[in-house]
């Protein structure tokens, strides 16, 4: 299986397993991973928004990303993580291009958090970590009780996952979204 997926993240808060666990499971798969922060600098990660965990080195950082060489947008989660990515003009800029060129977007748990910032939440069917989702509603999502979700209305498809737990439903569903595209 071939294809480039470009994972994006802030450079504190990301949950631990919606970072590492999907990029490991599309590497396994022979699927191009890249790693981008919004600084080239360590990203520290946490478990469940609470515990410290690993750190990691991305391999570049959002300002040096040329979206159209890749094939699906990877966005973990983790609260500070989000929150940090949604006011980020960088974060931005890649995800309105993923939609504007009909490229798929893979987010999970308090990623969608993004999307609304980004201009990008209007009309589509999703789901989230639970606290989020009057957010989403507030910003014209329609919000979904699912392990994993896949829309693909406004000619773009996104697949959403509620939280750690849905991990390998989210993993399969880029994998698919990879074959099929």
């Amino acid at each position: 299986m071939a294809g480039k997926a470009l994972f994006i993240t802030s450079n504190t808060g990301i949950e631990h397993d919606e970072l590492i666990k999907p990029f490991e499971f599309l590497q396994s798969k022979g699927i191009e991973a890249i790693h981008a922060a919004i600084e080239q600098s360590e990203v520290q990660t946490v478990k469940h928004d609470k515990t410290l965990g690993p750190t990691y080195t991305p391999l570049t950082s959002l300002d040096k990303i040329d979206p159209a060489d890749y094939d699906i947008l990877v966005i973990p989660g983790g609260t500070v993580n989000a929150d940090q990515l949604r006011i980020d003009e960088n974060a931005k800029q890649i995800i309105q291009y993923f939609t504007d060129h009909a490229k798929p977007i893979a987010a999970i748990c308090h990623a969608p958090w993004v999307l609304i910032n980004a201009e990008r939440i209007k009309d589509k069917n999703l789901t989230s970590y639970k606290s989020i989702r009057l957010d989403l509603e507030n910003a014209g999502a329609n919000w979904v009780d699912e392990t994993v979700h896949r829309c693909n209305t406004g000619g773009w498809v996104l697949i959403s996952s509620r939280n750690p737990d849905d991990i390998p439903y989210f993993n399969q569903a880029i994998v698919q979204e990879l074959t099929v595209t």
